[in-house]
């Protein structure tokens, strides 16, 4: 595919478009800003809620929906929700009792809340910086946090004991479920349909293109699920070799610019004419 057929850039945020310190480069907004001045459009999806993303919109002059929860959630940017795929809520107990099983912290979104037990278990404070929002501390999870859930987490430093309930998720929940992993600390439970090679189909009929005009950007696991929904797929430098294997190409790492340097070696060539 030249770079001239590509209608839409789709991209994940953490470990992609953002830095360590969960930033945007001058060089990742210039990129976009190429994209929209070429009628090329970009979205973004990742594990976050959409509230999660919304410090992304300003800068990136957002015009099309942002998928949360690796599509849990499609929101404009005004954050207007447009759809949301629920976890059933026997899905999601029987999901909680894997985490519990491989010994994963859980924790709770539904579409106004983020749920934990212990807001001192790790990683809580990172998430909270990151997304920019606090989650709400309770007992347990109620029969209501139930039927209202969009995703669960199941998160630990144990990064074998993740993927192992990655496995057991997948086996056990079978096609109840989408259950990958976002980062090695993190187990994502979803919808069947909230997973991101459903957000490359969905992006793709809501802006009336075809996927083969798409190109992806991603670092996680999770990633490859909208690499094969794309034309072109690219993996960030700090991927795993698993992710990688799947991509079109490879760039550099989030820490040194690898989006930017995508979309100018990839999909917007600097010296094209």
């Amino acid at each position: 595919m030249s770079f001239t057929q590509v209608r839409l850039v789709l991209s994940d945020v953490d470990g992609t478009l953002v830095t360590g310190e969960k930033e945007l480069t001058a060089r990742a907004v210039a990129a976009v800003r190429r994209l929209h001045d070429a009628g090329i459009a970009f979205a973004v999806t990742s594990g976050r809620p959409p509230r999660g993303m919304s410090m992304l919109i300003d800068p990136l002059g957002l015009r099309t929906p942002m998928a949360g929860f690796n599509g849990g959630t499609f929101a404009r940017p005004d954050l207007s929700v447009i759809e949301a795929h629920a976890v059933p809520a026997d899905v999601a107990a029987d999901a909680l009792a894997i985490l519990a099983r491989h010994k994963l912290d859980a924790w709770l979104y539904t579409p106004g809340q983020w749920l934990v037990r212990d807001v001192n278990a790790p990683h809580v404070a990172h998430e909270e910086w990151t997304v920019k929002f606090p989650p709400q501390q309770v007992n347990d999870f109620t029969d209501e946090h139930m039927r209202n859930v969009v995703k669960i987490v199941g998160v630990s430093d144990d990064h074998d004991a993740v993927a192992e309930a990655e496995q057991a998720a997948q086996r056990e929940l079978g096609a109840r479920a989408s259950a990958t992993r976002s980062q090695p600390y993190y187990l994502d439970v979803t919808n069947p349909a909230a997973n991101k090679g459903g957000v490359a189909d969905r992006l793709a009929t809501m802006l009336g293109i075809d996927e083969s005009q798409i190109v992806t950007i991603g670092d996680g696991p999770n990633d490859v699920l909208m690499f094969r929904r794309s034309g072109i797929s690219i993996a960030m430098g700090n991927a795993a070799d698993s992710v990688k294997q799947n991509a079109t190409y490879v760039t550099e790492s989030n820490e040194n610019d690898g989006f930017a340097m995508a979309i100018n070696r990839f999909v917007l060539p600097e010296n094209a004419e």
